[in-house]
């Protein structure tokens, strides 16, 4: 991912969009962005950034030179490849503290000076988006601290058998080899937890509300959402979800259940616990796979959503 020394090599700034930004000895980082430039403001892409990576390639096809700010970028960057790196991972430069936010964007076309030169620009595909999370000044020279985001993830077997040791837990491990190739396709780093617990509302109930104080990103439950006398999940899962999330489950049960009349008979729910995102999912691998399928569709959405980003 990166060089062991990341260094801004410029900071930029302009006073109208689609022009060229300019080199400048330092840069001010607020709460909208960069103090004095025209894409500041109360959104999600407050600071740009582009790596000299991007641009000695971009040199290399145009057979021309490229000076820092060409592109409109805040900042220009060297040690690093950008755009290999993850909505939600941050920089640290001194102060300053950038959350990236997006990678790439709609190119402006006509509207880019670059674009109109060369017919072509590398910020749509290459460069990155950020916003303030601390305030500060920028300098160049300045070294880069890259921190990426790890989502923490808990994944709960609830089952009397499995807890004894009487029966292998499948249903877990369904779950989490799911979300290990929807976390490589998003490029999001990530720390899976699993543990099984019997089918115990005290438990539950304890394991839930630590995750939630903890700010785990995501819990999924596997167990227990049936109507026998064990089946206690959705109601203990209910008492903690600040934000229900019917729609998913719904669709699910109604997609499924057309075929499998017994597929309405789950009780599955989703929600939000403050800042974690709870599945609760029957306890069968081909459920598992079903719901997780279902799920996914909307769960890198979510997450931005979540976070106050948004990505239509």
């Amino acid at each position: 991912m990166a060089n062991s020394t990341i260094t801004v090599l410029s900071v930029n700034v302009s006073e109208n969009k689609g022009t060229i930004k300019t080199a400048v000895s330092e840069i001010e980082c607020n709460s909208k962005g960069v103090v004095g430039d025209a894409h500041a403001g109360s959104w999600h892409r407050q600071v740009s950034l582009l790596g000299m990576e991007s641009i000695a390639k971009f040199e290399g096809d145009a057979k021309r030179s490229v000076k820092p700010g060409e592109f409109a970028e805040n900042i220009t960057t060297q040690g690093i490849v950008l755009y290999e790196t993850a909505p939600f991972d941050k920089l640290i430069i001194g102060k300053v503290e950038l959350e990236i936010t997006q990678i790439g964007k709609q190119c402006h076309g006509s509207n880019c000076a670059i674009f109109k030169e060369v017919g072509n620009c590398v910020m749509p595909v290459e460069g990155i988006f950020a916003r303030v999370i601390k305030e500060g000044k920028i300098k160049p020279g300045a070294k880069v601290i890259y921190q990426p985001k790890v989502f923490r993830v808990l994944v709960l077997t609830l089952s009397d058998r499995a807890s004894r040791g009487e029966y292998e837990d499948l249903s877990g491990p369904e779950i989490v080899s799911q979300l290990e190739t929807f976390f490589a396709d998003n490029r999001w780093h990530h720390k899976i937890e699993r543990k099984i617990i019997a089918d115990d509302p005290d438990s539950l109930r304890f394991i839930l509300r630590k995750a939630k104080e903890e700010k785990y990103d995501m819990v999924f439950t596997t167990g227990g959402t049936g109507i026998g006398p064990r089946d206690i999940t959705p109601e203990v899962a209910m008492t903690l979800i600040d934000k229900e999330i019917p729609g998913i489950m719904e669709s699910i049960r109604l997609k499924f259940g057309a075929e499998k009349p017994n597929a309405l008979l789950s009780r599955g729910v989703a929600g939000v616990m403050d800042e974690s995102l709870l599945y609760v999912l029957p306890g069968s691998v081909r459920a598992i796979k079903e719901y997780m399928g279902e799920i996914f569709k909307t769960l890198r959405h979510l997450i931005f959503m979540q976070r106050g980003v948004d990505i239509h």
